[in-house]
């Protein structure tokens, strides 16, 4: 109950120097505090990337909510490895964007691909797997109850498991 959330430690004092943060990563203050919303005092290894890769500072097109960089961290710090995981879990794109991430996704794979060694043909599966997997969330939604949603969901999930 005294150890604190990952994100927690330090986090006063990187919120007090947010305009210090936007200087360096040549962000907007705005962003660096909804990036601290989401990261806590983690902000830092964000901005890192951005420091990096100032390209990575950019808004994700078809997620704007959501800098380049942000994807890339999905995978570099946090695990992700599928599209769908950095669109669904690492992020909220998919429950935050009336596409679900469509638009966003061949960017956010284009991304990711070369820090997980990605081809193109494993990147063309992640995005098909991902379409896939939401259309049948789509369809699901169609459902009249939840037994025949389910039914719809686990039926789209069996081939998008075989993305290796």
């Amino acid at each position: 109950d005294r150890v604190p959330v990952l994100g927690a430690a330090g986090f006063e004092a990187l919120r007090n120097n947010r305009r210090r943060l936007a200087g360096r990563a040549g962000l907007p203050v705005a962003r660096v505090e909804h990036l601290l919303g989401r990261y806590g005092s983690c902000v830092e290894e964000v901005l890192a990337l951005v420091e990096a890769d100032p390209g990575l500072g950019e808004p994700i097109p078809g997620a704007q909510g959501y800098l380049k960089a942000e994807a890339v961290y999905a995978v570099t710090h946090e695990g992700a490895l599928h599209l769908e995981d950095v669109l669904v879990r690492r992020t909220r794109v998919f429950i935050e964007e009336r596409d679900h991430g469509l638009a966003a996704a061949p960017e956010v794979a284009a991304l990711i691909a070369p820090v997980l060694g990605w081809d193109d043909d494993r990147m063309r599966a992640e995005i098909d797997a991902y379409r896939s997997g939401v259309e049948a969330d789509l369809a699901a939604q169609r459902e009249i109850d939840d037994a025949a949603a389910n039914a719809v969901r686990l039926a789209a999930a069996a081939p998008a498991q075989h993305v290796a």
